[in-house]
């Protein structure tokens, strides 16, 4: 090939790919502008408290339903489970203030809806029930200069939104789940007993005084703020996360490596908490009675059920005293000339005189 022909070729080359940026730029541009509408012309979008159904699906990250049960809200996708009943209301709150301000523009390419945020790779696409009737089917992308980008199912057009809080949508399936194992007042708690291979621990409550057991015996050097910080952190006790599909074996939960019981004073109440093993990090697998769920907690909660009883123990200095010298240090030093009652030397002078 001559030189002009590769000029040529290198110009025509420069030219495409200037155009290619040039549409771009456009593109990226529109995000910001308007096209002619009136309010009248608007889909509607908001949401409303009557509703009782969602599929949210965000891009290839999840896929959740959430659905009411009488005046609760449970997971019925992927796994059935207890709602976070504050996740959801925040959501439908936040569906109540959505609404669309403007057609950015009125067509779009599969490409378009790519770049955009609005294919289903990559796009929040929600869908609002009440009854059997569908109220909203709607896909969430990119944000603009002049708002969320949004498309309403059966319209070619891509509207701007306000009112949208991303993170309000796009939480883990684990984000809509009801956390919560343990909901309990620690100064109602008046026994707690820890059944592990070092135990059993059994701790009682006289007034305002804990007193503890190991094997039936004293538990020696016990400090009851130690307990009291283990109740302090089991009080409102939420899981880290799920065991969905393990197996009794799989946790080992089949045989604990510790099991806590906390008891209610006047009878209130019996909380129970088995730890297995540990999954994933360093967190462990737990289950408590009546529920099989297998939730995951932090190995800080673990520990105290799993712990040969140091946990419970005071400090090895607590019970020095305060001032003086330091533990270890001998009251004097020696080698020092001319300083009675210092080990190791005679009073006097120490050359021989007198």
């Amino acid at each position: 090939m001559t030189r002009d022909k590769q000029i040529l070729v290198g110009v025509v080359v420069l030219a495409a790919l200037g155009g290619l940026v040039y549409m771009q730029i456009k593109k990226d541009q529109n995000i910001g502008k308007t096209t002619e509408t009136t309010s009248a012309d608007l889909p509607d979008i908001k949401g409303s408290d009557d509703l009782d159904k969602f599929e949210i699906k965000n891009g290839d990250k999840s896929d959740v339903t959430l659905e009411k049960k009488g005046d609760k809200w449970v997971v019925t996708k992927p796994v059935e489970a207890p709602a976070s009943q504050a996740s959801v209301k925040a959501m439908v709150d936040s569906l109540k203030e959505l609404k669309t301000k403007e057609e950015l523009f009125g067509t779009v390419t599969d490409a378009d809806k790519k770049d955009y945020q609005l294919d289903a790779e990559h796009g929040v696409h929600l869908l609002a029930w009440k009854g059997a009737d569908k109220k909203l089917d709607v896909t969430f992308g990119k944000s603009g200069a002049r708002g969320q980008l949004v498309m309403v199912e059966g319209k070619p057009a891509v509207y701007a939104a306000t009112g949208y809080s991303s993170f309000v949508y796009t939480r883990e399936v684990k984000g809509w789940r009801d956390t919560e194992i343990f909901r309990f007042d620690d100064a109602n708690v008046n026994g707690v007993t820890i059944d592990n291979k070092s135990g059993p621990f059994s701790f009682t409550k006289d007034g305002e005084k804990w007193s503890a057991t190991q094997k039936g015996k004293a538990f020696e050097h016990f400090d009851q703020e130690k307990l009291k910080d283990m109740l302090r952190s089991y009080k409102s006790l939420n899981a880290d996360d799920f065991g969905d599909g393990k197996s009794a074996a799989d946790t080992g939960l089949d045989a604990p490596d510790g099991t806590v019981t906390f008891q209610l004073k006047d009878g209130a109440g019996k909380y129970t908490l088995k730890i297995g093993k540990t999954g994933p990090g360093a967190n462990h697998y737990a289950q408590k009675d009546g529920n099989d769920t297998v939730f995951v907690v932090s190995n800080y909660i673990a520990d105290f059920a799993t712990n040969d009883g140091t946990k419970f123990v005071q400090p090895a200095d607590a019970g020095a005293p305060k001032g003086g010298a330091p533990t270890g240090m001998p009251h004097g030093m020696p080698g020092m000339p001319g300083m009675p009652g210092m080990p190791g030397m005679p009073p006097g002078d120490p050359h021989g005189g007198h």
